[in-house]
């Protein structure tokens, strides 16, 4: 079988590799691997030579979508044929999230990734894919998905009505969106890009925050809101724009701390968090009940996620490049 290994830094180190193909050991299912979505992640571990530290080579990647084509002993929950995707963070099933050397144990490290045309791993690391997507749409839920659905859901509670603020249109605000306009909820957008100013209002966004033109988001958003704020804000940013969520936010409200794009270390204003009541959550993807809610989420609503571009499993370094420029929705290797 054909599989991806990082044999060093960068891409320059990204390796395709003739394997021989798993067998499935006591409690594990082998899977068919028919597509894997690429996640910022991805690339960020890549660039930054991060897989030398869980040991070399390594296989990239950690969001599948394939087809069971056999059983190890004591598997349960899966029969041959099944549509299935993976759980991002692997054993994590319910509850507070286990911890290995540190880190949550998730696909595509420190646990060994996907990028192959077969995996064999423990029963327990899927759940089955919604019957009403195809193979590449369902590749996309694994990470950015979850992670949308834990902060509005899991955590959030969201209910009709509520105001939520996506900073950009990454995937995970994407999914965000998509979720909460169906739960009913008031949904405002930040970008910098006209053109994808239409498409997120196409997607059910009733606001959008040009930070082109409107350096003061959090002031416009209390605008919109009349001085109260938002409800819910999907923090994608990181850094000192933390404290501008905590400008923008209504009494009581939450704030899901995910992104680092503006620096692995957040600050904000004591202050005003004090006084709005605010909660700040972390956030690391979710856990494997959050999935299966999604899941049927997705399939009672009709929900189709947004896929921006399709690479053949060959042009995976292609692949990461376009993932750099900012695409609008997901980038999926057909495998």
């Amino acid at each position: 079988m054909k599989n991806w290994q990082a044999t060093g830094g960068g891409r320059d180190g990204l390796r395709l590799f003739e394997l021989p193909k798993p067998r499935p050991r006591r409690g594990e299912i082998l899977v068919r691997v028919k597509a894997v979505s690429l996640n910022y992640r991805d690339r960020l571990m890549i660039d930054n030579d991060a897989y030398s530290a869980y040991g070399l080579p390594f296989t990239p990647c950690s969001d599948l979508a394939g087809e069971v084509e056999a059983l190890g002993a004591d598997a349960a929950g899966f029969a041959v044929g099944d549509r299935v995707i993976a759980n991002f963070t692997a054993g994590w099933i319910d509850g507070p999230p286990p911890r290995l050397r540190g880190e949550i144990p998730s696909l595509g490290g420190p646990l060994p990734g996907v990028l192959s045309e077969y995996v064999s791993l423990p029963a327990g690391w899927f759940v089955k894919a919604p019957a009403g997507l195809d193979d590449v749409q369902a590749s996309t839920l694994p990470c950015t998905a979850l992670t949308a659905w834990t902060c509005l859901f899991e955590l959030g509670g969201l209910k009709p009505g509520q105001t939520v603020v996506l900073q950009g249109t990454g995937s995970v605000s994407l999914f965000a969106l998509q979720f909460a306009s169906a739960m009913g909820a008031e949904v405002i957008v930040t970008t910098t890009s006209e053109a994808k100013a239409e498409r997120v209002k196409s997607l059910g966004a009733n606001h959008v925050v040009n930070r082109a033109d409107t350096r003061d988001w959090a002031g416009a958003v209390s605008t919109l809101k009349r001085g109260r704020g938002a409800d819910c804000i999907l923090e994608i940013a990181g850094g000192a724009n933390l404290g501008k969520s905590v400008a923008a936010l209504a009494p009581g409200g939450r704030i899901f701390l995910l992104g680092v794009i503006e620096g692995f270390e957040s600050s904000f204003p004591s202050v005003p968090a004090i006084h709005a009541f605010a909660t700040i959550q972390a956030v690391y993807v979710g856990h494997r009940h959050g999935l299966e809610n999604m899941v049927r989420s997705i399939e009672a609503k009709g929900l189709a996620p947004v896929v921006d571009t399709e690479f053949s499993f060959a042009e995976f370094p292609e692949a990461l490049g376009h993932l750099e420029r900012g695409p609008f929705g997901k980038v999926v290797i057909r495998v």
